[in-house]
């Protein structure tokens, strides 16, 4: 595969008949849960998972997601979700980037990008990052300029 950035985050699903849509491909809907799963599984992996927010009644939301659907895929396809944490500014917002891979070839799926915000759940108000937001998150950030490590 050829990443945009390094050591990718990588998540993997099956496109199965149901995520199949009358032009007989991946409904692009389902990219945007895909790249849901992705993200959460990420974040859990780094230690935070839905409770932990519930419990500091903060989380991050997504305020402006892109997706560029590059080339189909269809049933029975692998997908490597790759994902990065690529901002984190420790106060409100963070920037996630995904890029998909169908495995078979390694042909490129996707490209999408996240720009969250923190938010207290309870309100749905901007709030400022938990300390722990920004001691997990902040480490996991990969920029353009680690692709020279």
């Amino acid at each position: 595969m050829q990443w945009d950035l390094p050591r990718p985050y990588i998540w993997t699903v099956t496109v199965e008949p149901q995520h199949v849509d009358g032009l007989h491909h991946a409904n692009n809907a389902e990219y945007v849960r895909w790249c849901e799963r992705a993200g959460w599984a990420h974040s859990v992996e780094l230690g935070l998972d839905v409770t932990n927010y519930q419990g500091l009644d903060r989380g991050m939301a997504i305020r402006h997601a892109e997706y560029d659907y590059i080339l189909a895929a269809r049933d029975g396809d692998q997908l490597l979700f790759g994902t990065w944490l690529t901002k984190v500014d420790g106060r409100l917002n963070m920037t996630r980037q995904f890029q998909v891979f169908r495995a078979a070839d390694e042909a490129l799926i996707l490209r999408a990008q996240w720009q969250m915000v923190c938010i207290e759940l309870s309100s749905g108000k901007a709030k400022r990052m938990p300390e722990i937001f920004k001691e997990i998150y902040c480490p996991a950030v990969i920029s353009a300029e680690a692709e020279s490590d």
